[in-house]
This record gives structure tokens, sequence and C-alpha cells, in this order.
């Protein structure tokens, strides 16, 4: 049943002076202006460049710079910058390239001619008064000269659209990436569908919902002077291709005006586009909505500027410049606010690429906050509810066991909810591959048949037609490759989010598939499937203490192969030869392979050989450091992990320095009190001798020392799945459920949104789950499982 359109009852009785708002400005204002841009280097910020000023026949261009403040409505000239600032144009583009950063590209500098193909960077970091011009330092070809384009940041791609150049208007797309030294543009090859070459077009950076992370552009004009209605967006798959998506219109539905020389923004999930003309001398357009979830386009209120510019703060858009209806040939110098939650009512929050400035941590704030540095990166905060999966009835909707609760109340849901059956199977076909990897795959990621599951055979030749036989030489073949994957990568990886992190699974394959099927499977399987969306990474602790360890590390080496730049396997402490001996790697591999651990050839040699290459630590947006275990007194800057050599061996009587730190990577734990400072000897897992654990002081210096924001770990159960260390900016994370059948914990996994919030997404254990642990009394008291921080339910 189709929904009501909420847009279409907010039309009713809008009028334009009831949605805008005239800001009344102070200090040293612009000329009135069109051609310009205005571009936000914050979220007080904003910086005007260039335009042209004047009125009939009497336009002269103009390269001068302004700042206005937002917050205390005033404008202030920008003159005291050193470098070379760029010549005077309009008809260029610009956007942020980081906080207080941004560039400039091409234009027009009239009498026909073009501005040079130098991209130019304005960087105030300094402030206003000892800001810096200068022209990047460009190997190779450029987009040329050109004007009427589009400039678009998306970390680290800087990318060129369209224009024209001076004879036709164009459609290709070119990228710089900041992080590729020397800087160099490169041309797009793009299979498929493309837009029509246009000028005088929009685009813009959607960071929430389906269209999440695309350059969307709309309209702009052809080369026979016909104004275009169409969107697209331009989109980057994890194997480094890019494809243009042409944006789905509904037939039965309003179609938008066509229309050039307008903006467009995001709220949320919705594009705005605001002004523009038309075929039509002089015809009005109205402000219209285009829904990329709905795929539906809604009209509202004309605003009517054209070659004006446009800015959004929260749910407020900010309109300066350009041309209006009434006097179309002056331009105007006023700034108009709109308030979008008048026309789109409340809105999911907006992902910013620019933050506030630093936050002190407050204990009593229910969502705790930190942030490297002022206007570097987003600041990273927890989310304030969590998403909980219950096993639900087998006559249930499945998809209403998922909930939402709130992070306070958590502890009270786990106790309500008790554990249920499991939930019915349901059948979903495989893609059949002949690649080690691509057999596995698919017969592993078993997301909706995890509670139907013929048990997998591991065999010397694969007879079965149903295909739950794994070959020995597959395995050797698959560690074989993923050794060679990792030898390449470095101690310490490099992550963008968005990213999924994983804790420690301990052979529990069930909850693995259990968390693929509800918050989404590394795959590329419609509707299943979000590795084009998002990395993954796992904190170790793969194999031991559960029943299926095979299946665990299996799947996950062959993901890593498949999707190698997705897929990134941290090593925790089980991963290691001397620990899994003894905890049921070596005594599965014994009963389930029929092989001799000890042989050098053994799938358990083999495994523990690739264990020695696994990277200890990740970064993700250089502000949320992710390991296993803990922080070390041997440990001060992130370089001391990465000029380790692989392989790396744990010695557990450690003698030099680096071999504590290895040790307190994978070993260390927080202090059970807060109030406990500095580092103490770890009596509970003290076997070794040279364990330790961490107090609150060490992890603030670290972070600080090393311009770091947060720190995720696993190694240790807590009972929801994950446990925050407000004072530590510290968060625990375990996604195995019931650890050893014994404590009846949850799990869970954290989502790192592209505004670097933090979502946990929770399972609760399954009855029977006891069933999927090799421990029982007597094992453990061989092997004692640590007790989790929280008291068990």
């Amino acid at each position: 049943m189709k929904k009501p359109s909420y847009f279409k009852a907010k039309m009713k009785g809008l009028r334009a002076e009831r949605i805008v708002q005239r800001i009344e400005t102070s200090g040293q204002a612009p000329q009135a202006r069109f051609g310009h841009t205005v571009t936000a280097i914050s979220k007080t910020k904003v910086i005007l460049f260039g335009g042209a000023i004047g009125d009939t026949g009497k336009y002269s261009i103009t390269g001068d710079t302004f700042c206005f403040d937002i917050a205390g409505r005033s404008w202030s000239r920008i003159d005291r910058v050193t470098g070379l600032a760029p010549s005077a144009r309009a008809a260029h583009a610009s956007c942020a390239v980081e906080g207080l950063q941004l560039v400039i590209y091409g234009g027009a500098t009239g009498g026909g001619s073009l501005a040079s193909d130098d991209l130019y960077l304005l960087d105030l970091r300094k402030g206003d008064d000892e800001g810096s011009w200068m022209i990047v330092p460009v190997v190779g070809s450029t987009p040329g000269r050109r004007y009427g384009h589009s400039l678009i940041f998306i970390k680290p791609h800087l990318l060129a659209f369209g224009g024209n150049t001076g004879n036709e208007s164009v459609n290709d797309v070119w990228s710089l990436n900041v992080e590729k030294s020397p800087f160099s543009w490169n041309k797009l090859e793009i299979q498929g569908d493309s837009p029509k070459p246009r000028v005088y077009h929009s685009a813009c950076l959607c960071t929430t919902g389906s269209a999440m992370g695309m350059m969307v552009i709309f309209g702009g004009r052809t080369n026979d002077q016909s104004a275009l209605n169409d969107t697209w967006g331009l989109r980057r798959h994890r194997d480094g291709r890019w494809d243009w998506v042409r944006a789905p219109y509904k037939n039965t539905a309003e179609q938008a005006f066509s229309r050039y020389q307008h903006t467009s923004l995001f709220i949320g999930s919705k594009m705005l586009v605001l002004g523009g003309r038309t075929n039509q001398v002089g015809e009005v357009v109205p402000v219209e909505a285009y829904d990329t979830e709905s795929s539906e386009w809604v009209k509202f209120p004309s605003i009517q500027r054209f070659r004006h510019a446009s800015w959004t703060l929260d749910s407020e858009v900010y309109i300066h410049g350009g041309f209006e209806n009434e006097t179309p040939n002056i331009p105007t110098d006023s700034i108009v606010k709109l308030d979008s939650s008048k026309l789109l009512g409340r809105t999911e929050p907006i992902p910013r690429s620019i933050p506030e400035p630093k936050i002190n941590l407050d204990q009593n704030r229910p969502i705790p906050r930190v942030s490297r540095a002022a206007n570097k990166t987003p600041e990273i905060r927890l989310a304030s509810n969590v998403l909980v999966l219950m096993g639900g009835e087998q006559n249930d909707d499945y998809s209403e066991t998922v909930k939402k609760v709130p992070i306070d109340r958590l502890q009270e849901e786990g106790k309500r909810l008790g554990v249920k059956p499991l939930p019915p199977s349901a059948t979903k076909p495989q893609i059949i591959t002949e690649s080690p990897s691509g057999i596995i795959v698919d017969m592993l990621l078993k997301t909706h048949d995890w509670n139907n599951l013929p048990e997998v055979k591991f065999v010397k030749t694969a007879t079965d037609l149903n295909r739950m036989q794994i070959k020995k030489d597959s395995i050797l073949s698959l560690i074989h490759e993923c050794e060679e994957l990792m030898k390449q990568e470095p101690n310490v990886i490099r992550m963008r989010a968005p990213v999924k992190i994983f804790g420690s699974l301990n052979g529990q394959y069930i909850d693995l598939l259990r968390i693929f099927e509800n918050y989404g499977e590394p795959s590329e399987h419609l509707g299943d499937g979000d590795i084009e969306s998002f990395d993954y990474l796992f904190l170790g602790d793969y194999v031991d203490r559960g029943s299926r360890s095979l299946e665990i590390i299996c799947l996950l080496m062959a993901l890593k192969v498949k999707y190698p730049d997705q897929i990134i396997m941290l090593r925790g402490h089980h991963e290691d030869q001397q620990i899994n001996i003894h905890y049921g790697l070596a005594q599965e591999c014994r009963t389930r392979l029929e092989e001799d651990p000890a042989e050098p050839s053994s799938v358990f040699a083999s495994l523990n050989r690739m264990f020695e290459y696994m990277p200890l630590c990740a970064i993700i947006e250089d502000k949320i450091i992710c390991l296993h275990g803990g922080i070390s007194q041997n440990l001060r800057t992130i370089e001391d992990l990465e000029v380790l050599s692989k392989p790396i061996m744990i010695n557990h009587l450690p003698q030099t320095p680096e071999q504590q730190a290895i040790m307190d990577i994978l070993w260390a734990d927080p202090c059970e009190n807060e109030r406990e400072l500095g580092f103490k000897p770890h009596a509970t897992r003290s076997i070794f001798g040279n364990i330790f654990r961490f107090g609150v002081d060490r992890v603030q210096k670290f972070l600080s020392d090393n311009k770091l924001g947060c720190l995720v770990r696993s190694h240790e159960c807590v009972m929801e799945g994950f446990e925050r260390n407000i004072p530590a900016e510290m968060i625990t994370l375990f996604s195995a459920t019931d650890y050893c059948g014994k404590y009846k914990n949850a799990g869970a996994i954290l989502l790192v949104k592209r505004n670097l919030e933090i979502v946990p997404k929770i399972i609760y254990p399954l009855n029977g789950s006891a069933n999927s642990w090799i421990e029982n009394e007597d094992s453990l008291r061989l092997r004692p499982a640590t007790p989790p921080r929280w008291k068990p339910r």
C-alpha cells in the first residue's frame, strides 16, 4: 500500500514568506554579485570568493575573499593572507577539503577568456589574518580550463565534473586523490550510461541513506541551450571502479522542473533544489525536493534566485547573492535563510565533514563526545540507542525482532527479554564459483539458513553434491592466498568510515551468521550485502573455546581473499600457536581434518604461520584506534608498531620492550577500577607473568600523544556485548554470545558511520547456545575462562 506523502501534506498553506527569513548582517559586507562561490569551512564560517559585480552592461569580475560568521551574522574581508591568490573569476567551482581549508578551480575571467587550470588552496587553519593561498603542485594532465562546472570532495577524492571548455559543454569526470603524492588529476574511465554534457548544473554530496557517498548532479544546460531535469549519482565501488547511476523518477508522480544556474544541497537523504532558470525567460521555478529513498519529487513555493550561492547548517539553508526575478540584471547582496524543517519535517541527523570545536568529555552526559582537534575531522560520539536482535518464535515476523533500545536501559531490557527458540530458515540462492575462496564463501555464508545447516565435512576429496564438504587442499590454498595478502599489509591499517567492527568470535560460527543476517553481510547480494558501502574490521580471537573454529576462520579467510581491501583481520591472543594448541583449534584440526597438528604441512601449522603476518592495529579516519588487547608502557607512538618487522613471533617471556609491547597489544586489559592509574600486573591473566592492566590515565595520554579520539578493543567478555569507559574514551567489544556456555552474555558489533557516530548492534544468546562451546566443567578447571567485566545476569 502506498503511504500518504508527508511532503504533500506539508505543502498546503505554505508561502515563500513563511519559510524564508531575510538575514540582517553587519561588518564589511561584499558588494552584490553573481557567479561567486560560498563554501562552508567550519560550522560557524563560510568563505565567499570571486564572482561578478555591477549591473546591466557594466559587470566586472572580482577576485576578493570574504568570511561570513554565521553565529554573529557579520562579514569580514580576508586580505591579509599570504601566497599567490587566484585571479579574478566567476562561474568557478570550490569546495572544502578539510576543516578551515578550501580549493578553487576554473572559472571565467571576462571577455571570453577562461581562468587557468591551476588548483588553488586557501588554508585558514591559523586564523583569518594568518591564512595562505597556494597553487597545489600537480603533475600530468588536468581537467583543463572550464567554467560552469562542479567540484566535490569525497574524501580522499576531489572530483571535477562537466562545465564548458570555451567551445562546448562536457561530461567528463576528473579525480585527484589528496592522499597520494605527487598530486595528479586522473580522468575517470566510466563504463555504461553517463549524463549528457552540461554546464551550470549543480552537484552535492549525499551522506546518508541509499545514495550515501555519491556525488549527485542535477540539471544544467546542454550545448543546444536546453535546460535539463535529470539526476545522476556517481559512486565509487570498493574495487576502485566508478560508475554513474541515473536516479529513478516515478512516472505517475510530479516531475522536476528543468533548470540551470541553480544550486542544490542535501538535508539528510533529501536533495533540495533552489532557484535557477528554465527554457522560458522569467519563468518562476519552485523549490523542489527529491527523496532518494522514495524517488519522489515534491514542489514548494519559489525562492527565485539564479547564479546565487547556498550552504546549509543543520536544517537551515542559506542563500546569498545572485539575481532575483524582479531585477534580472542587477545582482543582490542579501542573505535569506530557509528553515527546511518547515518543508521536510524532522529529518535524520546530517553527518558532518566539519566538526565543532573541541568538546571536553562530561561523565554526566548521556552521549560521550571526544575530539582530536577543532576543524579537523568529525567528532566521535556513541549513539544514544542500540539495535538489539532477539530470538523470535517460529511464527513471528522475523523483521520485527530487531528493536531499538536506549543505552541507559540496555541492562533492564536484557533481563526482560528471555531466550526464545530459533527463527525459521529461509533459502537464498547462492552464486557458484570455482575458486577456493568463492566456493567456501558460497558454502559458509548461509546467513538465512544458520538454524538448519548440515554439518560441514572436511575431506580429502569432495564427493557429495550438496557441497557442504570442504577439501583440505582448498583450505591450505586459501591459507596461502591469505598469507600472501597479509604479508603486503602494514602492521597498522588505515581505514575510512563507514566500518563495521567485530569483537572476539571464539569459534561461534552461528553468532557470526546471525549478525550478518540481521545487520548486513559482506557480499554483493541484493538486499543482504553491503560490501559496497562498508569495510569490515575484525579484532581477533577467531578460534578456540568454540566448537566451529574452522568454519569461522575459513569463512573470514575466503572473504579476505574475495574482498582484500574491505575485510581486515587483526590478530588476537588466540592467533598464537602456544595458545591455540591447548584451547581448541589443535584438537578441532586433529578430529575434523584427521591430521597431526605437529606436522609442518598441517592446516593447524599453516594457519599459525599465517597468523604471524596479521596486522596488529587499525586506525579509522585518523581518530579511532582498534586493536585486540590494550596499550603498553612500551608503546609511545603508532610508529612504534609500524616499524615492527614481520613475521611477528610472540614471546610469552618477553626480553625486549618490543616483545613486551606485542604481548600487551594482545593481552592487556583495563584496570578493574577506574580510579586505578598507571600500569599494574594482571593477576587474573598472570599465567605467563608479564601481562598488565592499564589505567584511565594511560589511555588518555596515549590518545592525546597520538592525536586520537577513541580506543576500541576486545579481549574481554562484557555482558551487553559492548562496554564504554567514558573517562578513558574507550569501548570494549565482544561478539560471541553466552561465553563458554556459562555467562549468558550478549554479543555486539559496532557500526562506525561516516560522521564517526558509533552505533552498537546487539544479539542475545539463543536456547542451546552452550552446545556451541567445547568447554565443560572439567575443561574450564584446566583452562578457566576470564569472567566478564560485568556481573552476569
